[in-house]
């Protein structure tokens, strides 16, 4: 590692997280220990009594975090398989949590979803009333399997099944997953990662960009000191840190110093999260079609403007900020090839938009700039803030999930494929509701006054987005019109995953507010 990067590494007081009490998939994907298969399960308590039981056998097996610790743990020494579990307010409800205890959860949580729709932009094709037919029943549960295989998570699967059968059946296993042959009334929501022509897993999703890259880093992520260029916070100097631990986990003190917004007791919020679950559907011909019609009029390669659509390049996530156009592009990768892995590593997060404030390389309504602008709200005044992306730093979020679905050359976008998209957030308001809002669905903070974001807007195919140009070049800047919506919700709610601790007093009846 060079000088130069590690002076750019602010140095931190220590934190130390619990690893064993967080769940797992919370502070590291399970991407990242090659569980690359999931389903998810969604139930319903019929009996609270027969389900603690449930939840009581359950939870011996719930996979925590301690496999992000490479030192403590590896892919080598976990399960083939994990198991993770999560609560509706409703579910919650049923369980028969105290009152006072359900009185302490966020007002959009206790909401759920659905009711939410109007602040989520989940209307016309997306609207409630298209979604799977499970979102028209009352969820209460969920839970998780991810494996190394397809055989690892059936087996899971099975041993759960025969869990609930054991306790009682106090909870009931509902259906109502649409399949890729058409059913409407499967039992659980499958995962897979895509995979490349040779068999290899891709890392993409089906518009065929790589995800996941720059997922936030925070305090107590045991590799947050390699991985904190880019996803941390930047701070004055040009340097990063990484984020403060109570943005995704209860319990632990967040950017602006303060407690989240928790349930009583302590302990049952502790080390716990809250996340949200979205089926999105993806209209793949439509983005295809859309991509090369638009290709025809633009003044570079069909990639690099799929590229600007994205922030990122598709066939290696160049960002566009340091890879700008065809030749940008090429320069890029040789630099690329060359690099060992910690270099390939921090070129494909370490950057901001301090040099393309006008968004000449990545558009203002690209989507990478709307997930995380970085710095660049401070619109070129420097200063303006202590730390330059104070204003993005309160609304990240760590984003979980897997593509579903297959999506071959003639696919069409009646075919069942998308994204299980989850994301993991100590305020669904404040983090996931306000980038949806906001960001995604309107414009202003950007100046781009009611575009929508360009990849994930809930466009009506009257809409337009602006690729920005170089001021002074004398060049127009080149107008995407009539944009279709390219992603469509089919369903979802808010859960709240309790830390192992929680779960277990859930489980065993035990919760006290008081």
């Amino acid at each position: 590692m060079t000088s130069s990067v590690m002076e750019r590494q602010a140095k931190v007081a220590g934190k130390t997280l619990n690893l064993s009490d967080i769940q797992g998939n919370v502070v590291r994907a399970y991407g990242h220990i090659g569980y690359f298969h999931a389903r998810y399960l969604f139930f319903r308590i019929n009996d609270p009594g027969n389900a603690r039981a449930f939840l009581t056998r359950v939870a011996e097996r719930v996979t925590n975090s301690a496999y992000a610790d490479s030192k403590r743990n590896t892919r080598q020494t976990t399960s083939k398989a994990s198991t993770n579990v999560a609560f509706t307010f409703a579910g919650l409800q049923a369980i028969e949590l105290p009152a006072g205890s359900l009185m302490g959860f966020p007002q959009e949580f206790a909401a759920g979803m659905k009711k939410r729709m109007s602040i989520l932009g989940d209307e016309g094709s997306s609207a409630p009333e298209h979604w799977d037919n499970i979102w028209q029943k009352e969820v209460h549960l969920w839970v998780s399997i991810n494996g190394l295989s397809n055989a690892d998570v059936e087996e899971r699967y099975q041993w759960i099944l025969r869990q609930n059968k054991d306790s009682g059946d106090g909870v009931e296993l509902l259906s109502g997953h649409r399949g890729a042959a058409g059913e409407e009334d499967l039992m659980f929501q499958t995962g897979a990662i895509l995979r490349d022509e040779n068999g290899n897993p891709s890392g993409k999703e089906h518009f065929g960009y790589r995800d996941g890259i720059s997922d936030p880093v925070f305090e107590g992520q045991p590799n947050a000191p390699d991985t904190v260029l880019g996803r941390g916070k930047l701070l004055a100097g040009d340097k990063w840190a990484p984020l403060a631990p109570g943005e995704f986990l209860l319990g632990h003190l967040d950017e602006a110093q303060e407690y989240p917004k928790a349930p009583m007791p302590r302990s049952l919020a502790q080390n716990g999260t809250f996340m949200v679950y979205r089926k999105l559907h993806q209209n793949v011909a439509t983005f295809r079609r859309y991509l090369d019609d638009s290709a025809a009029q633009f003044e570079g390669s069909k990639e690099m403007l799929a590229a600007k659509f994205c922030g990122r390049w598709r066939d290696n996530g160049a960002p566009i900020v340091d890879a700008p156009d065809d030749a940008g592009k090429k320069c890029w990768d040789a630099r690329f090839e060359a690099a060992d892995a910690a270099e390939k590593r921090r070129m494909l997060t370490d950057f901001h938009y301090n040099d393309d404030i006008d968004g000449a390389r990545c558009p203002m309504s690209g989507h990478l700039r709307r997930m995380n602008p970085r710095g660049s709200l401070e619109f070129g005044q420097k200063g303006a803030f202590n730390t330059p992306s104070a204003l993005a730093d309160r609304r990240r979020i760590l984003r979980r999930g897997l593509p579903y679905g297959q999506s071959g050359p003639d696919t069409n976008d009646a075919d069942d494929h998308g994204i299980i998209f989850m994301a993991l957030n100590a305020s669904i308001e404040r983090q996931f509701e306000f980038v949806q809002q906001q960001w995604v669905n309107y414009g202003n903070d950007f100046k781009e006054g009611n575009d929508k974001e360009i990849l994930l807007g809930n466009h009506t195919g009257e809409g337009k987005a602006v690729l920005q140009v170089e001021p002074g070049s004398g060049k127009p800047p080149h107008f995407l019109t009539k944009l279709p919506r390219f992603v469509e919700c089919r369903g979802g709610d808010y859960f709240f995953v309790p830390g192992i601790t929680a779960l277990k007093m859930i489980a065993a009846g035990i919760v006290d507010p008081t």
